[in-house]
């Protein structure tokens, strides 16, 4: 299944070209992430998974829309939510559910957990459990891709929170001076932890805030997966050719969960389900599947199952560290 969307090209014209995307890899990674965190949540309790998980259900269409138009060569670093960017960049689900298991055979070979998901080999950064670091991380990558010059990019994820750390304007104002190849995604859910944005922002104009950078930014409030995908694929296009620097997505998402952990947090006395229905009323997940043929989303269904079974059941049956790798990957003089 197809659908048209558009690209657009700034020079000294402005023209738009129709641009055919494949709705089949859109649906399955939106459906896979969805399903992956669903299967987490059903295990945690059970204790097999040893570290703290943060969730991404109900936010899965700004990581889906952005790594869709990603080259497998270039890189993505997500915050410690970074379950979805690591699926949609290609991640190797196997090790992935490994590393939540704290196993030898994970991503992380079982030293890091849900927070610190990293893929080198599939463009995946190491994640950060401390607020705001992986945005650095993302320049410098992003400063050694402008300079090896074979228009490779960098797509930085974060939630709002991030936002409200210094290190965030510093690293605006460094990418903006040096025009680097980085796309920022912020994932904008309203809440850092429990605390609203009103209890944080004077204003909500972060994208203007940006664009006193001189960074090229724009807001996208509904979640929708081929928007995001459309304003990515026009921000990173010319950052290829080094016509321009980096660019700033905000994108309002809704975590469905909790912050950290399995369960729901509704009579937590910090936010309603009402606040849910419309999100689940433009589940992206629904809405991207309803566009594709039956039979199709059936197959695709049933193989991400497989997948996820043969995945827990990798992790299940894989070893721990041994404990003389406490010693592995210690650096000392």
């Amino acid at each position: 299944m197809f659908v048209f969307s558009f690209r657009f090209y700034y020079g000294d014209s402005f023209v738009r070209q129709p641009v055919m995307v494949d709705l089949i890899p859109i649906y399955t990674k939106l459906r896979l992430i969805r399903r992956v965190e669903e299967e987490i949540a059903r295990v945690y309790p059970s204790d097999k998974i040893k570290s703290p998980v943060h969730l991404s259900i109900g936010q899965e269409s700004s990581s889906v829309g952005v790594c869709d138009v990603l080259r497998p060569d270039d890189m993505v670093s997500a915050s410690y939510r970074g379950h979805a960017a690591y699926l949609a960049k290609g991640g190797d689900l196997n090790a992935m559910i490994a590393e939540l298991y704290g196993k030898a055979t994970g991503c992380a070979r079982g030293k890091g957990g849900s927070m610190h998901l990293v893929g080198m080999d599939h463009g995946v950064l190491g994640g950060s459990a401390v607020v705001g670091t992986t945005i650095p991380m993302a320049l410098g990558y992003a400063f050694a891709l402008k300079r090896e010059g074979k228009g490779r990019v960098v797509a930085a994820f974060f939630g709002d929170g991030a936002t409200e750390e210094g290190v965030f304007h510093e690293s605006m104002n460094f990418a903006a001076l040096h025009r680097l190849p980085v796309l920022f995604i912020c994932e904008n859910n309203f809440y850092a932890i429990h605390e609203p944005l009103e209890k944080r922002w004077a204003t909500r104009e972060l994208c203007e805030r940006v664009r006193t950078y001189g960074i090229p930014a724009r807001q996208i409030v509904d979640g929708d997966v081929m928007e995001i995908r459309r304003w990515a694929s026009e921000a990173i296009a010319p950052m290829r050719s080094g016509a321009s620097g980096p660019a700033f997505l905000e994108c309002h998402v809704y975590r469905w969960r909790e912050h950290v952990g399995p369960g729901e947090d509704y009579d937590a006395a910090y936010r309603g389900r009402g606040e849910l229905l419309p999100w689940q009323e433009s589940d992206q997940v629904k809405i991207i599947g309803a566009q594709l043929e039956d039979s199709e989303r059936a197959r695709i269904d049933a193989q991400i199952e497989s997948d996820i079974a043969a995945a827990f059941e990798f992790a299940e049956s894989s070893p721990f560290p041994q404990p003389e790798d406490l010693f592995t990957h210690v650096y000392a003089k």
